[in-house]
C-alpha cells in the first residue's frame, strides 16, 4: 500500500507536539479526526507509532524511525509541486544554492554555454538549511561544506580546502603560520547550531556558544567570546581587523561538494554537474583568490 502523504503529515504534527489536541489545533481540524487518521497510519504501517497512556503521548520506535523519514519524503513530494508549477509557466530555470566563499560563476558560465535558454539564479544557504533546501525544492542543486545531514541527497565531491581557525585579533596564537589541534585544547568555541554539522575532530565538542550564519560566528569570534572553523575561501569571502585566521596543520580539510537531492531527476541537474565537475578546479583556485572574490 502507497504511503498516504496527507497521514504522513498529521503524524510529523502530532510528533512534533506530543499531544493529539495541540497538533489539531495546529492542523485546523478535529481531534477524534486526526486519532482516527493516525490509527489509520499505523494499521497501513503494521506497527504502533506512539504509545498513548496517562502521563501522555510518546514515540516509539517505529514511530522514531518514521519521524526520521518523513522529513525527505514530505520535502520531496513539495519539490515535486513546485517544479511542476514551474513547468507549467513555462519556465527554464536552474536555482544554484551555495555557501559562503564558494564561487557558483566557474560552473555556471559553462553551463550556459550549453543552455542559453536557461536562467541561472543562485542562492545563499547555511549550514543548518543547506540540506532542506535541496530537499524542499528551494534550489536545483548546491555547492556544499561536508558534514552535512545526507538523507535524500546525492553527493558528488569537487575540491577541499584548507582548514582554519578563526581568531580574535588579540588571541594569544593570532600571530602564528600555522596551529595543532593540540594548541586549541581548552579554548572556548563558537560553532553553528547543529552540532552534527561541525568538523569532527575539534576540542570540547559537547560545549560552547551555538550560533547561526557565518556573520553571527565572527561577530562573536571578534567579540573574544571563543575561537571557531572556516574553509580556507570562507576566510577570503570575509575579512575583519578583529579576526584572523590561522591554518591548522592536524584538521581534516574542509570538503566541498555537489549536491542534489536523491530523488531528482533532470537533464539540466546533470548538465550542471557535469559543468561543475569541469570547472572544479577554477572553481577552488577562485574561491582562495582574493582579488577575484572581490571583482567578482
Amino acid at each position: 500500500m502507497d504511503l498516504d502523504l496527507r497521514k504522513l503529515r498529521y503524524f510529523v504534527a502530532v510528533a512534533g507536539k506530543l499531544h493529539f489536541g495541540r497538533a489539531a489545533d495546529d492542523l485546523h481540524i478535529a481531534q477524534p479526526v486526526l486519532s482516527r487518521q493516525i490509527r489509520a497510519l499505523e494499521k497501513e504501517l503494521g506497527a504502533p507509532l506512539f504509545t498513548r497512556d496517562s502521563h501522555g503521548v510518546a514515540l516509539t520506535d517505529a514511530g522514531r524511525q518514521l519521524l526520521d523519514d518523513a522529513a525527505p519524503l514530505l520535502a520531496s513530494a513539495h519539490a515535486v509541486r513546485r517544479r511542476v508549477a514551474l513547468a507549467a509557466r513555462g519556465s527554464q530555470r536552474l536555482v544554484v544554492g551555495f555557501r559562503a566563499g564558494i564561487p557558483v560563476i566557474p560552473a555556471a558560465r559553462a553551463f550556459e554555454g550549453r543552455h542559453p535558454d536557461v536562467v541561472v539564479d543562485v542562492q545563499r544557504m547555511e549550514w543548518d538549511d543547506q540540506a532542506q533546501m535541496l530537499l524542499d525544492g528551494r534550489v536545483d542543486v548546491g555547492f556544499v561544506r561536508l558534514p552535512i545531514d545526507e538523507t535524500g541527497l546525492r553527493l558528488t565531491p569537487l575540491y577541499s580546502e584548507p582548514l582554519m581557525v578563526v581568531l580574535p585579533t588579540g588571541h594569544r596564537l593570532a600571530g602564528k603560520e600555522e596551529v595543532t589541534e593540540a594548541d586549541l585544547a581548552g579554548e572556548p568555541l563558537v560553532w553553528h547550531a547543529d552540532a552534527s554539522t561541525q568538523p569532527t575532530r575539534r576540542p570540547h565538542p559537547d560545549s560552547g556558544l551555538r550560533v547561526r550564519g557565518v556573520e553571527e560566528k565572527l561577530e562573536h569570534v571578534g567579540a573574544g567570546r571563543g575561537i571557531s572553523f572556516a574553509g580556507r575561501s570562507e576566510t577570503v569571502f570575509y575579512s575583519r581587523p578583529d579576526i584572523t585566521y590561522v591554518p591548522v596543520t592536524d584538521l581534516a580539510p574542509d570538503q566541498v561538494c555537489l549536491a542534489v537531492a536523491a530523488s531528482r531527476t533532470s537533464p539540466l541537474v546533470d548538465d550542471f554537474f557535469t559543468a561543475a565537475l569541469a570547472t572544479a578546479e577554477i572553481t577552488a583556485e577562485c574561491g582562495n583568490n582574493e582579488t577575484w572574490q572581490r571583482e567578482n
